[in-house]
């Protein structure tokens, strides 16, 4: 039997988190403002979490749509406050104007996580060069992950890339885990298994009435069921 693949859900509230956590969700990913692709939510939210679930939570650092870094000084500050609420994982990932990596605003909010573990997120997919900045971030303190769907209009588009990448797990600047999300679909799993990726990330997908409902616990069973029985057949 391989590794157990993880399952990583995004939670608005309270709510989501408790019903993601009881349908087998390894991990969760904490944001707000999903129209505008997910932002830090509020401290107290975060604390109201964490003292609600025991699996594995990371926080979302972005404060604008988009993938410009901002206020940077905000963004720092907002990092203390959620690490006083509880928050020891974090997700971000900031672009410059050229499409490569912004390393000195990453740099600079990775300092003040104090070496707790990331996610760079899917900024990865609107990277001018992909390899390119993985390279360049490759040494940060903490990033552990790649949040990706391996194109920036989803895994449909992306599977070549993603199981590229996953080919060469270890090598420079790829020894980091992949984790798949982004059009994200249960027809997916057995190939992106079958190519060595073992984490996922779903967030539409764990709400049968969309954005605007919760977590459903059914349906994250569900992925969960599927992802246990590919982890028995890789």
């Amino acid at each position: 039997m391989s590794k157990r693949a993880v399952l990583e859900v995004i939670a608005l509230d309270l709510e989501d988190a408790v019903a993601a956590q009881a349908g087998g969700a390894d991990r969760l990913e904490l944001v707000t403002e999903m129209a505008a692709d997910g932002l830090t939510p509020a401290p107290a939210t975060v604390a109201a979490i964490r003292a609600a679930v025991d699996i594995d939570l990371r926080v979302m650092l972005r404060i604008a749509d988009g993938f410009a870094a901002g206020d940077l000084d905000r963004l720092v500050g907002l990092a203390g406050e959620l690490r006083e609420a509880g928050a020891d994982q974090f997700v971000l990932g900031f672009l410059a104007e050229d499409g490569g990596a912004d390393v000195a605003a990453v740099e600079r909010v990775v300092d003040a996580l104090d070496g707790c573990p990331w996610t760079f997120h899917r900024a990865i997919d609107r990277a001018a060069d992909r390899d390119a900045l993985r390279k360049q971030l490759a040494d940060l303190p903490g990033l552990d992950t790649y949040l990706t769907a391996g194109a920036a209009s989803g895994v449909d588009d992306g599977l070549p890339t993603l199981l590229a990448e996953a080919a060469q797990g270890g090598g420079p600047g790829y020894e980091q885990q992949i984790m798949v999300g982004g059009g994200l679909r249960l027809d997916h799993v057995a190939r992106l298994r079958e190519g060595g990726i073992d984490a996922f990330h779903i967030g539409g997908a764990a709400r049968p009435a969309g954005w605007r409902g919760p977590v459903s616990a059914e349906v994250v069973a569900q992925w969960r069921t599927a992802l246990d029985g590919d982890d028995d057949r890789a």
